[in-house]
């Protein structure tokens, strides 16, 4: 098909997504484009440390893996420096997901390459970092911002944040996430719960998720029904020794799981989901839990309430997330109206079929379709 269908997707662990919001958003685009008459290539990094490069099919698209040598985020630099190098000698645009290494990503740009990057979050705010790693970030957003063909903000909020730092304005196009609108109930049993007796969190342990705030304003006072938070807990961490303290018997950890249809069951069939995240953009976690039509008891910052829309309940410390479950609880018609709310503004913002058609329109934009022919004709061996 030549250089106009071609694209690689870079920036992730790779297909089939495992976890994370990035994997899943490139299996998601993998596979439409596929059936849109694209070719393929998503880039994935191997569980091990080999050297070599191997390429395989997977469900029509393209895989291209790498292994690492080191583990953390050298072994990330190194995987995505791999990535570049070897798709300067393909044909096609280049999706980035990520802006952390994109000082690399300049190789591209010089050698005439077409890069469309999805700028994520603001990882540079984010408190779990030290402060060499926030400086890396934040350079590496500059950069990327500034050089990418295209970058692409997931949120109002994100281009606004992005308008201040780059010579071009971003595109806008939110994340995707499933409309769930039936779900069985059996993935409750192992955990004891049931339909609409408990909440739920699906996040990392992280205080900018405001885990400890969370559990601490439901451990307040009796509830009446359980919580239920997905997500690794590691006894070794001093925060998440805080979490465990703070929780009542009525809080359940029931570690990370990343089987989709026990999450999206989980979803559909809690009272409400709480959602702490202080700092991105349409955080796939809250986006999903729309999709299931779920009241959503969210902290209260810009990007939170352009995500959620209006009829949600919205918290910014113990106290007020104490008094927001409070109001869920004992007024079950506004939480009624809430996940009404909910799934509209799910259908009208966040469907993958308009989020991944608005995706292709993109690649197909003239003056990003204009891709170069690779550096060397022949495949990399």
């Amino acid at each position: 098909m030549g250089a106009y269908r071609d694209i690689n997707i870079l920036g992730t662990r790779g297909i089939p997504a495992a976890h994370g919001g990035f994997e899943t958003f490139a299996q998601h685009l993998a596979l439409y484009l596929r059936d849109r008459g694209w070719n393929v290539t998503v880039y994935c990094q191997a569980d091990n440390n080999a050297a070599h490069r191997r390429e395989d099919d997977w469900n029509g698209i393209r895989r291209v893996h790498f292994g690492t040598a080191h583990g953390g985020p050298i072994g990330t630099v190194q995987f995505d420096l791999r990535c570049v190098l070897d798709v300067l000698r393909r044909p096609g645009i280049d999706l980035v997901l990520g802006y952390n290494t994109a000082i690399l990503n300049v190789l591209q740009r010089l050698a005439g390459r077409r890069v469309l990057m999805n700028m994520d979050g603001i990882e540079w705010k984010r408190g779990k970092w030290p402060l060499p790693a926030r400086a890396w970030f934040y350079c590496n957003e500059v950069i990327g911002s500034n050089t990418c063909s295209t970058a692409i903000a997931d949120h109002p909020e994100i281009a606004r944040h992005l308008a201040r730092r780059s010579f071009r304005p971003a595109e806008i196009i939110p994340y995707g996430a499933a409309s769930v609108s039936a779900a069985p109930v059996a993935p409750l049993d192992p955990f004891g719960l049931h339909p609409s007796r408990y909440m739920l969190t699906v996040a990392r342990m992280e205080p900018e998720n405001s885990i400890l705030e969370m559990v601490s304003a439901f451990s307040a006072r009796p509830r009446g029904m359980k919580y239920l938070l997905l997500g690794a807990l590691d006894p070794s961490k001093p925060y998440h020794r805080r979490v465990r303290a703070a929780a009542s018997d009525e809080v359940v950890f029931a570690g990370a799981i990343y089987d989709r249809p026990i999450v999206q069951a989980l979803r559909f069939h809690a009272y409400a989901c709480l959602h702490g995240h202080q700092v991105g953009g349409t955080n796939p976690s809250l986006v999903e839990a729309m999709g299931a039509g779920s009241a959503i008891i969210a902290h209260d910052n810009r990007f939170n309430r352009w995500t959620a829309g209006e009829g949600q309940l919205f918290f910014t410390d113990i106290n007020s997330c104490s008094a927001a479950l409070g109001e869920a609880l004992t007024n079950s018609a506004r939480i009624t109206v809430a996940r009404q709310m909910a799934r509209q503004r799910h259908q009208q913002h966040f469907r993958w079929e308009d989020v991944l058609h608005a995706y292709e329109q993109l690649l197909l934009a003239p003056e990003i379709r204009t891709a170069p022919q690779p550096m060397a004709a022949d495949d990399p061996a």
